[in-house]
């Protein structure tokens, strides 16, 4: 199943058992042989996660303090030398120099700040350190400069991880079904059960390319907030709790167990201290210093953590599952690997070259991630996803390609209304 395009395969699974496939893309040969969006056969793979532990040298599971905080203290370097360069840009002359200046600045320390941003990652999955004293009080500290609630992001994010690929569970970019799609269009779904309105249903759900532009652009400038408070990726769940609960701040949100109040409350602590800091910072300073110091650069951080994510687990390519046809293994596998040369490896960590091994075991530390990648693509070949297609010209074809998921069946394929690939359907004039 691999093709010398760059796109791959995808998944994972230990049971026999996959009975159901989705009528409204797949046609299948068996019952375990489906077509993903792009019209490719995929079968389930067999494979076990003893396999992949078996596969990965011991050496990659070795945490090193040293060399952890090695790269916390290279990124602060480079976040402390664009800033003294920052400083001086009212020296230019010219209007449209120091515009460009600060643009560029802007951008260089967002991409800085993503990668602190993942460091601390790495400390919530227990990967930047074998002390989890060191783990927990390093990733609080570095989420907290970024606004994030770092105990309210490990918890959730956990769960992501443990989920990953299951439409019921997940709690990241989960498809919306073909029913949600609807009700979001603000109809009733239930007028559109009926195969003869099918092409009712997609002049309903289609998009111009100026629409998925637009769509694009409020995912990238504000989905990561919205992610905080209301939680808006995981899908409906929770129906019977107050909306303004939901969220990653509340104490008693359904997203954590009463055990970890106190938790929420250190993260919400954290968040509070940086917004005390910026606004002492900015009565000293002025806001529009603290605006081009650390505002703009922190809606980079935003951007970039969204788009690398929905990247993550949003390709033509990748299966979601139903009930029992999930399991660890397979939703482990629903990720793909993409590239972004310098700026992925140096400034990001690797976070976008190596995340299907990272979703396999996330303790491996992140300089591990090369070789544990190597290792695991022994065990499972063809299934192993991987797409170097440019990364914002990924970003345009998914959001483009991945609309929907259909509401039966128990692994899914992504469709869409623009007649895009083996999963993609157009309307009819009318």
């Amino acid at each position: 199943m691999g093709f010398a395009t760059g796109f791959m395969s995808d998944n994972q699974l230990d049971e026999r058992d996959i009975a159901h496939r989705d009528v409204d893309i797949t046609e299948a040969k068996s019952e375990e042989v489906y077509r993903d969006t792009y019209g490719r056969e995929w079968t389930p793979p067999t494979f076990t996660m003893k396999e992949i532990y078996e596969a990965i040298p011991a050496h990659c599971f070795e945490r090193s303090n040293l060399h952890s905080f090695s790269f916390v203290a290279r990124d602060f370097f480079y976040i402390i030398c664009l800033g003294l360069a920052a400083s001086q840009i009212y020296r230019l002359e010219s209007a449209p120099l120091r515009f460009l200046a600060w643009t560029v600045y802007t951008i260089l320390q967002g991409m800085v700040g993503t990668g602190i941003w993942v460091l601390a990652h790495e400390c919530g999955h227990q990967a930047f350190s074998p002390s989890k004293t060191i783990n927990d009080a390093t990733g609080w500290v570095l989420h907290s400069l970024l606004l994030v609630p770092y105990f309210s992001w490990k918890f959730s994010h956990g769960t992501h991880h443990k989920n990953t690929g299951n439409l019921d569970r997940d709690m990241v970019f989960v498809p919306k079904s073909k029913s949600e799609k609807i009700a979001n269009k603000g109809a009733n779904p239930a007028e559109f059960a009926e195969e003869h309105n099918e092409n009712g249903f997609l002049h309903l759900v289609e998009e111009t390319p100026l629409a998925t532009f637009c769509n694009v652009v409020v995912q990238q400038l504000f989905g990561w907030p919205m992610y905080l408070f209301t939680d808006v990726t995981a899908g409906p769940r929770y129906p019977d709790v107050p909306k303004h609960k939901i969220n990653h701040f509340h104490p008693e949100s359904p997203l954590y167990r009463p055990e970890q109040f106190w938790a929420i409350i250190a993260s919400d602590i954290g968040v509070g201290l940086t917004l005390t800091a910026l606004y002492v910072a900015a009565q000293t300073f002025g806001w529009a210093n603290v605006a081009l110091y650390y505002g703009i650069p922190y809606l980079w951080v935003n951007h970039w953590l969204v788009m690398i994510t929905f990247l993550q687990h949003t390709d033509p390519s990748l299966p979601h599952y139903r009930g029992k046809s999930w399991n660890f293994a397979r939703g482990a596998a629903a990720t793909i690997d993409r590239d972004f040369g310098f700026i992925g490896r140096h400034i990001f960590h690797g976070i976008i070259e190596y995340h299907v091994a990272h979703h396999y075991i996330s303790r491996i530390p992140f300089y591990h991630g090369p070789e544990a990648t190597n290792a695991i693509r022994k065990v499972i070949g063809e299934h192993y996803m991987r797409d170097d297609t440019n990364f914002f010209l990924a970003l345009w074809r998914s959001a483009r390609m991945c609309q929907w998921v259909a509401d039966k069946g128990e692994i899914v394929f992504f469709q869409n209304a623009n007649g895009l690939g083996a999963g993609g359907k157009k309307a009819k004039a009318q």
